[in-house]
């Protein structure tokens, strides 16, 4: 949970620089990317340097790790991040987690089968919950910008491709490697194809602690302690707990922000969330 928390956390962060220094979301992707992905690295080589060293010496799964990096960690980083600047924390970590459902429709017309009754019912209250927050039940307006909306929307695609992909071999190196070494090729790649040494920053003491929310506690701290948690109770129960996410980001872009969000708008929230817990129900058998 106190993962989970941080996640919120640097959702939050994000949206700080974005309102005080109209930060680039491409820059702070790559800053994050490549803090993370340098540290994350160092940890696995001290700590489990023969699975480091490991999967490189297969073409096949360096190749995967590769596509990941960039498909699936910078793909989900740079849409989540740019969809809170155009919207905000709360909105955006909401959306993102329609990525579950668009998983689902995936293994479903991977299997040639329709959807069950709680798959149906997540699907429907899926779309609800993203109709609620966009037009606030009105169809002849748009409340949530058109880019904020279709950054979320990419931000869920970007989480299913990020969870689909690594999916062979992380039972096989670990989560911990394949993770770090995302972050590290995906933050290299960003950052030269911004030129991020050309991006003026302009930054205070505050702002660059807000990036450190970003990169450390958001980021590196978080998903060690989230990774911790998967080992102690399992990933079920550990996702479900994750869930906790938009309520941290919704809470600080709240009472910190100053963010407003209206009865809709957690209508829409509810929705969303709960086809997380019906699909993480449905596969832990409950």
């Amino acid at each position: 949970m106190t993962g989970a928390v941080l996640w919120g956390f640097s959702g939050a962060c994000g949206q700080y620089l974005f309102t005080n220094y109209q930060v680039d979301s491409s820059w702070l992707t790559a800053v994050r990317m490549l803090t993370a992905g340098i540290l994350l690295t160092l940890f696995i080589f001290v700590k489990q340097k023969k699975c480091a060293v490991g999967i490189w010496r297969n073409k096949r799964d360096a190749m995967q790790v590769v596509v990941f990096a960039v498909c699936g960690l910078l793909f989900c980083q740079y849409a989540y991040l740019t969809a809170i600047s155009y919207s905000n924390a709360g909105t955006a970590t909401v959306l993102q987690y329609l990525g579950p459902v668009l998983i689902m429709i995936l293994v479903c017309l991977r299997g040639r089968r329709l959807p069950t009754g709680r798959e149906a019912t997540a699907v429907v209250l899926a779309v609800l919950g993203t109709f609620l927050l966009a037009t606030h039940g009105n169809l002849s307006t748009m409340v949530l910008t058109e880019k904020g909306l279709l950054w979320g929307l990419i931000a869920a695609v970007s989480l299913a491709c990020y969870t689909l992909l690594p999916a062979r071999i992380i039972p096989k190196w670990g989560s911990m490697v394949v993770t770090g070494y995302g972050m590290l090729i995906g933050g290299v790649v960003l950052a030269c194809g911004i030129r991020i040494w050309q991006i003026p920053v302009h930054l205070d003491i505050r702002g660059w602690l807000a990036v450190g929310g970003v990169a450390i506690a958001g980021t590196l701290v978080a998903y060690t302690l989230y990774l911790q948690g998967v080992g102690d109770i399992g990933p079920v129960k550990a996702s479900m707990l994750a869930s906790i996410e938009p309520v941290s980001a919704t809470l600080l872009a709240v009472f910190w922000l100053g963010s407003s969000f209206g009865a809709f708008d957690l209508a829409g929230f509810v929705c969303i969330m709960t086809t997380v817990f019906l699909l993480t129900c449905r596969r832990s058998g409950e």
